[in-house]
């Protein structure tokens, strides 16, 4: 019995240590994709009535809109190793920024995506914020997809396969320096949960690093619970607590179809909002980011509605 009750006031304890004040921003860019429709992420999720379905927690919610982004004067040549590699560069410099202000001003930042470089950006934002108190922040990554291609490995150029590898310091200087330092990640605080596509030379980096990546076949066969728990003491490890990123394509197809990079096999509805209510419960998120929403290829918004029951799980919501 009293196992249960400490366990009870550690889940307590950690619902107060929640910032009851969020900040959104939509950042509505798909340049690091190669299919339209992600760009339209943000609006997708605000009319699933984020806003109003956050505040309904009892949060203190400000939405700040989108970031105005460039448009591309030229179309990139197929085989270019860096996609449209200036606009992410510049989206990402400002949405740093913007992330940083968002928790200066004692918000925790919500980051609608758009395609998964913005990543890039959004981390960024978080890891300066945090290296001025001189504290490192921790990461966890949920994809079907590892996103550490570099310009030397990737298949596609798509800068959407990268940012990962950006965070730990490899790629071009361009975005590895995005905010004056780098690498913005120790791999030691981060966990990659739900890769089930990767790519060969993504395999010998994340070897390299010694990367602790959940993929589907260690959920399936240790559970959703094991491999979330073991996710979250690695990002938490890290002294200023750990962002989180969620990119759709994690999911099931079946449930979430709009995405344009779909991997048969992904997380289910259940598992996906218990990996979110492990996160409330724990108490260490700072930031919070999804992405890749493909209205182009969602059915009657049911990806984003799925996107905003798990925002709402992350920030809280329970069954009880």
């Amino acid at each position: 019995m009293s196992s249960v009750v400490d366990q009870t006031d550690k889940n307590n304890e950690a619902a107060s240590s929640v910032n009851r004040s969020v900040g959104i921003l939509g950042v509505p860019l798909g340049y690091g994709a190669s299919m339209a429709g992600v760009d339209m992420g943000p609006a997708a999720l605000r009319v699933a009535r984020l806003k109003q379905r956050i505040a309904a927690l009892g949060y203190s919610v400000r939405d700040l809109g989108d970031l105005r982004l460039e448009r591309p004067e030229v179309t990139p040549e197929e085989d270019d190793k860096l996609k449209y590699v200036d606009l992410i560069n510049g989206a990402c410099e400002e949405l740093a920024d913007k992330v940083e202000e968002i928790l200066t001003s004692g918000q925790l930042p919500l980051v609608l995506g758009g395609d998964h470089s913005i990543a890039i950006g959004s981390f960024a934002g978080v890891a300066s914020f945090y290296k001025k108190q001189q504290q490192s922040v921790g990461l966890i990554w949920f994809d079907a997809h590892a996103d550490m291609n570099t310009p030397e490995s990737t298949p596609s150029g798509n800068i959407h396969g990268m940012p990962l590898a950006v965070l730990l310091g490899y790629g071009t200087p361009q975005l590895t320096e995005i905010g004056g330092f780098s690498p913005k990640l120790d791999p030691r605080f981060c966990a990659h949960v739900g890769a089930r596509d990767i790519d060969a030379g993504e395999r010998e980096l994340i070897r390299k690093l010694g990367m602790r990546f959940f993929t589907m076949r260690e959920i399936d066969e240790r559970g959703m619970t094991a491999c979330m728990d073991e996710a979250i003491a690695i990002a938490s490890a890290a002294p200023a607590g750990y962002a989180v990123t969620f990119d759709v394509d994690v999911l099931d197809p079946g449930d979430a179809p709009g995405s344009g990079t779909l991997v048969r096999g992904g997380l289910t509805y259940r598992e996906a909002h218990l990996g979110m209510e492990k996160i409330a419960e724990a108490g260490g998120m700072r930031s919070l980011e999804v992405v890749e929403i493909n209205t182009a290829l969602d059915v009657n918004n049911k990806t984003a509605e799925l996107g905003v029951e798990l925002i709402l799980s992350a920030l809280g919501k329970t069954i009880l």
